[in-house]
């Protein structure tokens, strides 16, 4: 991965704050009102699961701007897989009520904490060094994304702002790509020789240069020549995209996303083989 963490386009964190404190808001009062805990959600994850891993997440990006030591994890697909079920596997609470001031709770200490935090950069899962407002921002990607699976699973609403995803994007995916490996966010049996490089424009944000080369995944602010596919996307529809919760075609029809260039095509299989985690 070219750069590093302290390269990295860093997000004031009190704008990361003020995301999260609207956010989590409506995740304690969608937790809530869960009328079933056993009401299927994401893959084999039934709604009470998916809001105690929101609380296991805070309690872990808790502790690392806290710089206390955090859980043994490798960060790719199936290393965060591992980690989330066994936490999940040692946590038996899954009644709606509870969790949801358990996730108020710990917001708050979240918040408190992040209100003092003076570090520059703070040690991460697998060691990774990133700013600590590029943790406020993954747990503000947590909160948007499992709140879009809950709602979805209870037929409640639930929106995702253009502003909020791109400081996800910006605030996190970028910065925490930087700081880990970069075959992180690649499936590596699907990728082998696949290259591709993708002029990556966020509506209301930065252009941003992402390549795909043999396994390996950069992902770099700034302007590029010589790419094989321009994309123009709105925030919380890549957001979904990226994280597995709807096609590219769905955006691409309705709008919130165009594509174009020398090899556009290959934006689909660049999809395939990415790996978020």
């Amino acid at each position: 991965m070219t750069g590093s963490a302290s390269d990295a386009h860093s997000i004031p964190m009190t704008e990361a704050r003020a995301a999260l404190r609207d956010v989590v808001s409506g995740i304690v009062q969608l937790v809530r009102t869960i009328p079933d805990p056993g009401v299927p959600c994401i893959g084999s994850w039934r709604a009470g699961d998916v809001a105690a891993h929101l609380s296991h997440v805070l309690r872990v990006d808790t502790d690392a701007i806290a710089e206390r030591p955090l859980p043994s994890a490798t960060i790719t697909k199936a290393g965060a897989d591992e980690l989330t079920e066994r936490l999940l596997a040692e946590d038996s609470q899954r009644i709606p009520a509870v969790l949801a001031e358990r996730i108020d709770a710990l917001f708050q200490e979240f918040d408190k904490i992040a209100s003092q935090s003076r570090a520059t950069l703070v040690t991460w899962l697998q060691g990774a060094r990133i700013p600590p407002s590029a943790v406020a921002c993954h747990l503000l990607e947590e909160c948007l994304v499992h709140g879009h699976d809950m709602a979805t699973a209870t037929n409640k609403p639930w929106s995702i702002k253009r502003d909020h995803a791109l400081l996800v994007i910006e605030g996190a995916v970028l910065p925490i790509a930087n700081a880990l490996p970069p075959t992180a966010f690649v499936n590596q049996e699907r990728a082998q020789s696949f290259r591709v490089r993708i002029d990556l424009r966020l509506r209301g944000g930065n252009r941003n240069h992402v390549v795909i080369t043999n396994g390996s995944l950069t992902w770099d602010p700034g302007v590029v020549s010589n790419v094989d596919v321009h994309v123009s996307a709105d925030p919380g529809a890549l957001l979904l995209v990226f994280m597995g919760r709807q096609g590219m075609w769905k955006p691409l029809l309705t709008g919130r996303a165009m594509a174009w260039g020398r090899r556009p095509w290959k934006l689909v299989r660049a999809l395939g083989v990415l790996a978020p985690v």
